[in-house]
């Protein structure tokens, strides 16, 4: 049987999408690829329905950059609601518990946050897309299944308190990869002596992509509706910035060709072991490198055009 064609535009870049509340991340980037009429599209990592902000939506070629900026690291705004705890760790869930709240101050809760920075285990929440035997831990979780979750390692590298009061606080987050801010909700009102949930959690920064780059749902249905599919374009970020702190290695036309086999060259560049940006001889970005420690380049994602 022949295979069909997909349908859509062959489009590449990284538009910044300023999630809604009440969506899932799945729903948004459904979306945004309707509305560039992409053939091909991906985000970068999801954010729960209850959280709002920065969600990278890849198009095109640039989904070869999907993963990587996955493992960026992230920033946030969150708010907890003390004494109360819930079976989602949010607003979205089922209350379990509620607990007095002892009465603290901006130095208790300072003092408190403080001991929550650097490098920790974390145990990843239920109510999470991770999983167990194939199926999502948020699955069992809402059948009343609990599992044994593994710990990871994860980085708080700054928190900041941007709002206290009796029974409930608002901070702003820059994390790692894989830190549940959810979980790290609950950790801090232990600490407090109570319980508490997400009421608000909005992703302020991402991989360099902050809410000033950022456009909605709203503003790019009305870009289409009033200038069309040109309109949009013009919102896509270049897939070459993507990763800004990934070393530039512009090659030469022969090191491009054997690279855009898929083979192994030799640079006299005075990197260390390092991710690479590729470029060729035109400047044109081909996709992603690493290189060595002994100067070999070895081709990683590299995009369609680079290997045609």
């Amino acid at each position: 049987m022949a295979r069909r064609n997909k349908k859509g535009r062959d489009i590449t870049g990284i538009v910044i999408i300023d999630k809604p509340t009440g969506h899932s991340s799945n729903h948004v980037l459904q979306q945004v690829k309707r509305l560039f009429d992409a053939r091909k599209a991906g985000h970068t990592g999801s954010l729960d329905p209850l959280a709002s902000g920065v969600l990278p939506v890849c198009l095109g070629e640039a989904t070869k950059l999907s993963g990587y900026l996955l493992e960026a690291d992230k920033e946030y705004a969150v708010t907890c609601k003390l004494g109360v705890t819930t079976d989602s760790g949010d607003a979205d869930g089922e209350t379990v518990s509620e607990q007095p709240v002892p009465d603290f101050d901006e130095a208790d809760l300072s003092a408190i946050l403080n001991t929550f920075i650097g490098e920790q285990d974390q145990v990843p929440p239920m109510f999470s897309a991770l999983k167990h035997q194939g199926q999502p831990l948020y699955k069992l979780a809402r059948q009343g299944i609990e599992v044994e979750r593994k710990s990871r390692r994860i980085t708080i590298y700054q928190i900041d308190l941007l709002d206290c009061n009796s029974d409930s606080f608002t901070l702003s987050v820059r994390c790692s990869k894989g830190t549940y801010i959810r979980t790290l909700v609950e950790d801090i009102s232990l600490k407090l002596g109570t319980g508490g949930h997400v009421t608000m959690l909005r992703r302020t920064g991402v991989a360099g992509y902050s809410l000033s780059d950022a456009v909605s749902l709203e503003q790019l249905t009305a870009m289409r509706e009033e200038d069309g599919l040109s309109a949009l374009d013009e919102q896509l970020e270049a897939a070459e910035d993507a990763l800004p702190d990934w070393p530039v290695v512009n090659l030469d036309e022969k090191a491009s060709k054997t690279l855009s086999y898929g083979q192994h060259v030799q640079s006299t560049l005075p990197f260390k072991r390092a991710n690479v940006r590729l470029f060729d001889q035109n400047e044109k970005f081909m996709g992603l490198g690493e290189m060595t420690t002994d100067g070999v380049i070895k081709p990683k994602r590299l995009f369609a055009a680079a290997v045609s």
